[in-house]
């Protein structure tokens, strides 16, 4: 079972990803049914960082879940946004991503 908290970290992340999409979308379109989506879609995600408490200490699985979120999140908006990130902004993503692996070693 030691696979399971990652996996619970992973689909947060991936799932406040979606979220911050569809609150994007909310903001472009002004439709609400987006802002309820992406509400609804956060507490889903929110849910499974609740349940990988279980298996890590709180402050490291969130620490994981954000890191997870923020990068996932800078990788979709360069591919659907075309949103450019500068040479700092990568680094701070390759730093975030080192950070990842350090509080897992």
């Amino acid at each position: 079972m030691i696979i399971r908290p990652y996996i619970l970290m992973l689909v947060s992340g991936v799932l406040l990803t979606v979220g911050d999409l569809f609150m994007k979308q909310w903001v472009v379109s002004k439709t609400h049914w987006f802002y309820v989506i992406g509400i609804a879609i956060y507490f889903i995600g929110l849910n499974f960082l609740a349940q990988a408490y279980l298996f890590r200490h709180i402050a490291i699985a969130t620490t994981i879940v954000n890191i997870l979120n923020v990068v996932t999140l800078s990788i979709i908006s360069w591919v659907l946004f075309k949103d450019y990130l500068t040479v700092k902004q990568i680094c701070g993503l390759v730093l975030a991503t080192v950070a990842l692996v350090l509080l897992e070693s």
